[in-house]
């Protein structure tokens, strides 16, 4: 059975700096429905390779999760900024230092389509040219580099455990051919 949910109301419970919280009153097959939905603005990962093969990542501490994970540099993207990779350029140098002559857009994913709205864009960057990090004065971050292979291995055996990490590793390994 295919169906479509219809709202009839909507009232905003939450307004934060990241993201807004409303609950909506939908139509269902047995009659109304509550939708509780995190509005979120979208974000950018990026799958940064050197010509070595090496997948440039960090670790960093994340409050809800209360441990160090390791991914691939994200961000989110900001009011104002329209074309996702420009803030994934952004991103990449101010989490990194590097800048990349090749961006690669792989798609896109939606990180839990049970209760957010939010889109991740995802891209891979080639050609990197190292300089300088500027993180967000809330970021302590720690730049590791990974042969791909490994990476790709850790992603598969379940090492990694952020989502749009591992699936950007698996569709960067598809989609560039990686060995």
């Amino acid at each position: 059975m295919i169906f479509e949910e219809k709202r009839i109301s909507s009232q905003r419970i939450y307004e934060g700096a990241i993201l807004n919280l409303r609950r909506d009153t939908v139509t269902v097959p047995g009659g109304t429905a509550y939708r509780e939905i995190v509005e979120h603005n979208g974000a950018v990962a990026i799958v940064p390779i050197t010509k070595e093969g090496k997948l440039v990542m960090v670790k960093q501490f994340r409050y809800p999760s209360g441990k160090v994970l390791l991914e691939i540099p994200a961000g989110k993207i900001d009011k104002g900024e329209t074309n996702p990779e420009e803030t994934a350029r952004r991103e990449l140098k101010e989490e990194t230092g590097y800048t990349a002559e090749h961006f690669h857009y792989m798609g896109s994913i939606n990180p839990s389509v049970a209760y957010t709205e939010e889109v991740i864009h995802l891209y891979a960057a080639t050609g990197l040219i190292p300089g300088e990090a500027d993180p967000d004065e809330d970021e302590a971050l720690e730049l590791v580099e990974y042969d791909f292979g490994e990476a790709y291995k850790m992603a598969a055996s379940g090492k990694l455990v952020d989502a749009k990490t591992i699936a950007a590793v698996f569709m960067a390994k598809e989609q560039l051919d990686i060995k």
